[in-house]
């Protein structure tokens, strides 16, 4: 027997990343999108009526629908970690790292795409659930595929994985990101800005459930976040979505109430980029970009939820201007700002999303102590478990006063077309800071593994704490790879609501995973409130409900994938 620590010969092998290893996973993509399509088609013809898919046969087989969208999210990502690997082989950064990310990625998802996937802890979805039979399951028994998942995800190459993270603890991501150096740049300036000056305030904020300093804001607006992506004629940086995506996370990976506070804005800003008249456009973009004025969204109520077409808050026409009456909740950052986005019902006739408009209503900043001293509305703030650093709110309105030139675009009945032309990029946001959370929680979960000792050695000696550690990282970089094709996607002004969906669903669960394991390293430790990991494990869990619930998200990619 070998002595304590001594590699057996076999497992020594292991530990080598497989031969051949981009042919064999350029070879299992079409298996498994094969797979796809004949889940697609299955479920297709049991939700087609008269010819058309029934909007009331994919309810009833819901489970399905939304374990076809997993499953098409699950391909789209082998797809893009395939088009990661061959970018970084091309130029010549595709090193050991980097490989055994691809080669755990692939022999995982594709195990689960086999065997089942989880859509979150308690719900497996699997082949057969959407009809698929054991012929139909046969196409993913070709050689690669059996060699990737037999050979590719092995606790000898997830030990090797986290051996290579602490010698390269000084990089800043877990493998090349495969962005250009000027990305790479911004990277670097945003990760320096969150180590020194957020992640040494961030828990006391959270404990002491205090807004982030407006000092933190207006370095923030110095840096450029907050015109980030706006056009460089409106006083912006006209950046990409992608570098969008870089600040969002680094800055969600010092705290995520840091990393939203550009959210608001690229809200704002894109609504009035898309629906906006010149006007508009002239007189809010300049002081959005400069953070001159910061804005909220206000959409959602106490009684629609993720129903938006069902709102109830109404906007009824008096002289030139609008009087806004109705209650509105989990309004982020409602109190200091100086602008809301607010969807309001400006057609009384109607009871779903034609008879919406949307409005940029102008308020005056309130404090801890008058949080709305607008005339016209109240409200109160909602205690919350996370996401802290902005604060949640409930509003009532009670003829709040809008200026009729402030509607957007000056047409009413647009305003629920318009916050869609939205949603692309605020879920391929919320992506990235769910990447940002799942980074936060690796780097708590690495440092605690390598500083606790336990029976004589450090925590990340032992495999299941350094499976843990590993598998937080493939799945950072395989939700960090479908983010970045997302908005890829949204500057090459192509439709990517479909990938930043994906990109939006999958993160959140990789979050939320990557926090949890992050805790159980912890221990007990890990369930104190004094510890950090303890408010990143709450930070994670809300990525799955806002922005659309990971249940909506599943729905609208399902329709998507059979429309």
């Amino acid at each position: 027997m070998p002595h304590d620590g001594q590699v057996l010969p076999d497992e020594e092998v292991q530990a080598t990343v497989l031969p051949d290893l981009l042919t064999l996973t350029a070879a299992a993509v079409a298996p498994a999108q094969d797979v796809l399509e004949r889940a697609r088609t299955t479920l297709r013809e049991k939700v087609t009526k008269d010819g058309r898919v029934s909007g009331g046969l994919v309810e009833a087989q819901q489970v399905a629908a939304h374990g076809l969208a997993w499953l098409a999210t699950y391909v789209e990502s082998l797809r893009q970690m395939q088009a990661w690997a061959e970018k970084l082989q091309t130029n010549g950064k595709f090193g050991e790292v980097e490989e055994l990310i691809q080669q755990i990625a692939f022999g995982e998802y594709l195990w689960q795409i086999y065997g089942g996937i989880p859509m979150n802890q308690g719900e497996i979805f699997r082949l057969q659930d959407i009809g698929l039979s054991q012929d139909d399951q046969r196409v993913l028994m070709t050689p690669e595929v059996m060699t990737l998942t037999q050979k590719g995800n092995t606790q000898a190459a997830r030990t090797r994985l986290v051996e290579l993270m602490q010698e390269r603890s000084a990089e800043i991501t877990v493998g090349a990101s495969g962005l250009d150096d000027e990305l790479e740049m911004i990277r670097e300036q945003f990760r320096r800005y969150a180590v020194e000056k957020v992640i040494p305030n961030a828990h006391e904020w959270h404990l002491k459930d205090e807004l982030i300093p407006i000092e933190v804001i207006e370095e923030l607006a110095e840096m450029g976040v907050f015109g980030l992506t706006i056009p460089e004629e409106f006083g912006g940086f006209g950046l990409s979505k992608a570098s969008m995506c870089v600040v969002s996370e680094e800055l969600s990976r010092g705290y995520i109430g840091v990393g939203s506070l550009g959210t608001r804005s690229e809200i704002a800003a894109e609504l009035i980029i898309c629906g906006g008249t010149d006007e508009q456009k002239a007189n809010w973009l300049p002081k959005l970009a400069s953070a001159e004025i910061l804005p909220t969204a206000v959409f959602t109520e106490p009684n629609t939820g993720s129903d938006l077409g069902s709102l109830r808050t109404r906007a009824v026409k008096d002289g030139d201007d609008y009087l806004v009456t109705g209650n509105k909740t989990w309004i982020t950052h409602a109190s200091r700002t100086h602008i809301m986005t607010l969807l309001a019902r400006t057609d009384p006739d109607t009871a779903n999303y034609k008879g919406l408009s949307m409005f940029i209503a102008e308020k005056t900043p309130g404090d801890c102590e008058n949080p709305f001293p607008t005339e016209g509305m109240t409200g109160g703030e909602i205690e919350v478990l996370g996401y802290r650093g902005m604060k949640e709110y409930e509003i009532g309105f009670d003829g709040f006063r809008v200026k009729g030139e402030n509607l957007l675009g000056g047409e009413e009945g647009k305003g629920f077309a318009q916050l869609m032309e939205t949603f692309e990029s605020a879920r391929i946001q919320t992506a990235a800071r769910a990447v940002g959370v799942a980074c936060s929680a690796l780097d708590l979960g690495m440092q605690y593994a390598i500083d606790r000792k336990q029976f004589g050695k450090s925590l990340i000696e032992f495999p299941r704490v350094s499976g843990k550690l590993a598998m937080m990282a493939v799945e950072i970089m395989i939700a960090r790879q479908l983010t970045y094709f997302s908005a890829v996607e949204k500057d090459e002004g192509r439709r990517c609501d479909l990938e930043a969906g994906m990109a939006k669903l999958l993160g959140a669960r990789v979050a939320w995973a990557a926090a949890d394991n992050a805790l159980q390293i912890h221990g007990g430790n890990g369930f104190a409130m004094e510890y950090v990991i303890s408010r990143v494990l709450c930070d994670a869990r809300i990525l799955n409900i806002f922005e659309g619930a990971a249940e909506i998200q599943a729905q609208v990619i399902a329709r998507r994938l059979l429309g």
